[in-house]
């Protein structure tokens, strides 16, 4: 394969493309797929579907406003023409873009294909240190920004960055310099092989890799996945969730409405609520968002509002056929679920309509292939476990980054997931086989977590790994060992996952922490993951116990004594050792620690819920935690530590193995009401 001629005046992509003999094997058998030498997907995507179906169609609408095409294709030029008159940039030049979902970002990341630049996205929960990464990685000459996200882009410092933000008060933002800036812009020629877009997805090591993609390939996934799965008509409403930074919110919130002519609605920030309440009052006919987003809608009761979405597609992460299930029970919908790779820009496999089979993920998109392989590179028989390996129009070319090697083997791309093929040539989702954790759709690096608390004064040592969770799919645990006379109490877990929020991007925060003295490593001295997963894997005992507050749990005025907490979490303790049929250790071990935080005031009569959970357990001590829910909440968190005494010990002495696998593995027992 030879690359075309290209159109960069500034060869850094071309110049850090892997090479050649390191590529994917790249498939074009479809004929939609036939695309000329020259191509400039923003000019196919705006001015052809202009050319088509005319500027007067929407085509960006907002809460609170609509652009038509013809506004998009007004915005978008000038946009280009700012780049290349007022700020002097050439072609190949890279520009940062950052912002929420907006008709803005839309018009810069248009203006900067146009104009024969490469875009970086870029999510705007970003951290400076992330930033920073990208920048290095990249080299950007210019960055568009929303003024309010701003902040972190600010305090990264990032030398020979030009950046412009866009929305604010000043003379020189963008969309002020754009007015001045009217008037048609030829988009630039670039061949169909110029890199388009620098697309950057977490790796394992915490370093994000730099994913690069050509103008084919913007278009090849709109008329793969889109044009045979979707199958979208002008008249379509495009709505979802996902950032604009994320290759799967582009393709399904940008690329593929253009493609179709069609139009989508852009929410900067939408929970159950808001998302199923514009989806209703835009009548949106197709929905892009994760699992987790359809589980809470589904928990809301909200699920009602999106019987007239003609097409909802879940992906980010592995659906749940009893997701699934219970989504199609609600609203008669049949959810078309998909897996995809920043890699490979996009979903290649999924399933619609009566095509899909509830809990598999699909089969390969049309213009795609995938196989299961074992670790020699050799397909397993249908039914064995193995490696997904996916080719088709689109693949991995990495900036610059050895890991090329490990992603992309034999022309096939493996995307670290395990998979089962059936006979039937469905693909049935099993597990990740790297250290990425997929929580709620969002990629995060465990080595990257590890890193930010291992800056922390208080960490000597710490691992990462992923809790399977029933809403996030998996959630981060971290594994800490504490500096000598740091306590291990809840002020330190609630400090250590600040300290994450304010350093990265702060869905990236463990939102379980346990203590230990030591993480488990092999002979050479390696972090023994396994072991890890292995541990959080299996779920320790814990209990729900229900009740109210009675007068003898209040004061004169009827709120509560802080006193009382210990009394229901002891309360609680019992009815666990009587469900695990230790209740002949209740009373024998003493306590030897009991911290609470107190949140919420709770008054006579309040129904109180006391959730217990098993923390730890040690050679002979035991180490709870627990939750204290009000009416209004969170009222109260804390631990409480004993030591294993049987009565005819004179001190503390070893639990007998069959009492820890109890208590170490029994998981969630039956809610209790406590009397």
């Amino acid at each position: 394969m030879e690359l075309t001629p290209s159109a960069h005046l500034d060869t850094f992509c071309r110049d850090n493309l892997p090479p050649l003999d390191q590529w994917p094997e790249l498939l074009f058998e479809l004929p939609e797929l036939a695309y000329p030498d020259r191509l400039n997907c923003a000019h196919v995507l705006l001015d052809e579907s202009i050319d088509r179906l005319g500027p007067d169609r929407r085509c960006l609408l907002t809460p609170t406003e609509q652009w038509s095409y013809g506004d998009l294709r007004e915005n978008a030029d000038a946009v280009a023409r700012v780049l290349t008159d007022d700020l002097g940039l050439a072609t190949g030049n890279r520009v940062l873009l950052r912002g929420p979902n907006t008709p803005w970002l839309v018009a810069c990341w248009l203006g900067v294909l146009k104009a024969g630049m490469v875009a970086v996205t870029t999510m705007p929960l970003l951290r400076a240190p992330e930033l920073t990464a990208m920048h290095e990685i990249s080299l950007p000459a210019a960055a568009l920004c929303d003024h309010r996200s701003l902040a972190e882009l600010e305090r990264a410092a990032l030398r020979d960055l030009t950046v412009l933000p866009y929305g604010g008060p000043g003379p020189d933002d963008l969309i002020a310099r754009c007015a001045a800036r009217r008037g048609r812009f030829t988009a630039v020629p670039t061949a169909a092989d110029d890199v388009a877009l620098i697309a950057f997805t977490s790796g394992t090591t915490g370093r994000p890799k730099a994913t690069l993609h050509f103008h084919r390939d913007v278009l090849a996934n709109a008329d793969t996945f889109s044009r045979h799965v979707l199958r979208p008509t002008p008249e379509d409403l495009f709505a979802g969730t996902p950032p604009l930074g994320f290759t799967f919110g582009l393709g399904g919130l940008v690329v593929f409405p253009l493609r179709a002519g069609a139009a989508t609605l852009l929410l900067e920030q939408a929970g159950p609520e808001e998302l199923t309440e514009q989806v209703a009052r835009h009548r949106a006919s197709v929905l892009f968002t994760a699992p987790t987003a359809y589980r809470a809608i589904l928990a809301a009761g909200l699920a009602g509002r999106l019987s007239g979405v003609r097409c909802c597609v879940s992906a980010g992460e592995h659906l749940p056929a009893s997701v699934w299930e219970a989504f199609h029970a609600a609203t008669g919908q049949r959810l078309v679920d998909g897996i995809g790779a920043t890699e490979l820009l996009h979903v290649f496999i999924s399933a619609a309509d009566g095509d899909i089979r509830p809990g598999a993920t699909g089969r390969p998109v049309p213009g795609y292939r995938a196989a299961v392989l074992d670790a020699d590179g050799v397909p397993v028989p249908d039914g064995s476990p193995g490696l997904l390996a996916v080719k088709g129009p689109t693949g991995c070319r990495y900036l610059r980054d050895e890991r090329q090697l490990s992603y992309v083997r034999n022309g096939w791309n493996l995307t670290g997931d395990t998979y089962v093929r059936d006979r039937d040539g469905y693909f049935w989702y099993q597990a990740r086989t790297d250290d990425m954790i997929v929580s709620a759709g969002y990629n995060i690096a465990g080595p990257e977590v590890e890193q930010v608390l291992s800056d922390h004064p208080d960490v000597l040592d710490s691992a990462v790994v992923g809790v399977p969770d029933e809403r996030r799919g998996s959630v981060v645990r971290a594994y800490v060992v504490l500096r000598e006379g740091v306590p291990a109490g809840a002020g330190t877990v609630r400090a250590l996952q600040e300290h994450v929020k304010r350093t990265i991007a702060p869905y990236k925060y463990p939102r379980e922490i346990e203590f230990v003295t030591e993480l488990p490593r092999t002979a050479t001295g390696k972090l023994h993951r396994a072991e890890l997963r292995r541990r959080a894997a299996v779920h320790p005992a814990s209990v729900a116990v229900e009740r109210r507050v009675e007068w003898s749990d209040t004061d004169a005025a009827g709120h509560y004594h802080f006193s009382a907490v210990q009394r229901w979490v002891e309360a609680a303790e019992a009815v666990l050792l009587r469900r695990l049929g230790l209740a002949g250790l209740f009373g024998r071990i003493p306590r030897v620690h009991f911290e609470a935080d107190y949140r919420e005031r709770l008054w006579f009569g309040d129904p109180v819920r006391t959730e217990l959970r098993v923390l730890r357990v040690g050679g002979s001590s035991l180490h709870y935690a627990f939750e204290v829910h009000g009416p209004l909440g969170l009222a109260a968190t804390g631990r409480m530590s004993v030591v294993h005494a049987a009565a005819q010990a004179k001190g503390a002495e070893p639990w007998p193995p069959e009492v820890r696998r109890a208590l170490a593995e029994s998981g969630p027992q039956q809610p209790e009401g406590y009397r």
